[in-house]
């Protein structure tokens, strides 16, 4: 079983039906954009903010109570405030462009590839998949890298919860997938041969990389 949230293996699978948690890859959040862009052309990592606020531009993003592209859109917007020393950025950006929120991060590539978007937020894996430009944010902000745990964790999103009327607090982490092999797997052979191939560098891992993953291998096993 493999998820691109390892988290997900830690609270839902150990220790009652799997005992280890191997991250292998992770991702990152970025701005996605195409030549039809505006200012696409003079785009970077020092004016991309005032350029996604101009009133010329549209930019999209998923919706947080939808998509988990979604709130982590709203925390790199958070961790980019502290990162260039803006006071209310998140907030600017969060007012802006309303309209143009979609349930699903896929929703908003069509929208991006015909024009109607000039940019989106959106996973560097997705973009690479889909053949799209996209700007590098720094590490403090698109919550790739596992050294910036803790700075990432001061980050904080309430979407609705799974009962009507309900809250839940989302705090910001790296976003590394994990796999594991379930206990009770009926065929764990087969299993241990797919973890392996998975993990060889010049096989799974390079087939990750090549679709817009990042390897975090090696990296400290969790097991109980």
């Amino acid at each position: 079983m493999a998820s691109a949230d390892y988290a997900v293996i830690d609270k839902m699978l150990i220790p009652n039906y799997a005992d280890w948690n191997i991250r292998f890859v992770t991702n990152e959040l970025s701005i996605v954009y195409t030549d039809k862009s505006r200012y696409s052309a003079t785009i970077n990592s020092k004016n991309w903010i005032d350029l996604l606020l101009k009133s010329d531009v549209a930019f999209g993003r998923a919706d947080p109570n939808a998509d988990p592209c979604g709130y982590r859109t709203v925390m790199a917007l958070q961790l980019a405030e502290k990162y260039y020393r803006k006071p209310g950025l998140a907030a600017k950006f969060q007012a802006k462009d309303v309209n143009l929120i979609r349930p699903k991060e896929v929703d908003l590539v069509a929208l991006l590839e015909s024009g109607a978007l000039d940019y989106i937020f959106l996973y560097r894996s997705v973009a690479v998949q889909h053949q799209l430009k996209y700007l590098k944010l720094p590490d403090e902000i698109n919550l790739k890298n596992p050294v910036f745990a803790k700075l990432y964790a001061t980050s904080r999103v309430e979407i609705n919860g799974k009962e009507p009327g309900s809250k839940e607090l989302m705090t910001g982490e790296p976003m590394i997938y994990g796999v594991t092999i379930l206990r009770n797997a009926p065929n764990k052979a087969a299993a241990l041969a797919f973890i392996k191939f998975l993990l060889n560098k010049q096989q799974g891992i390079k087939i990750m990389e090549r679709t817009g993953g990042l390897p975090v291998i090696p990296m400290p096993c969790k097991s109980f």
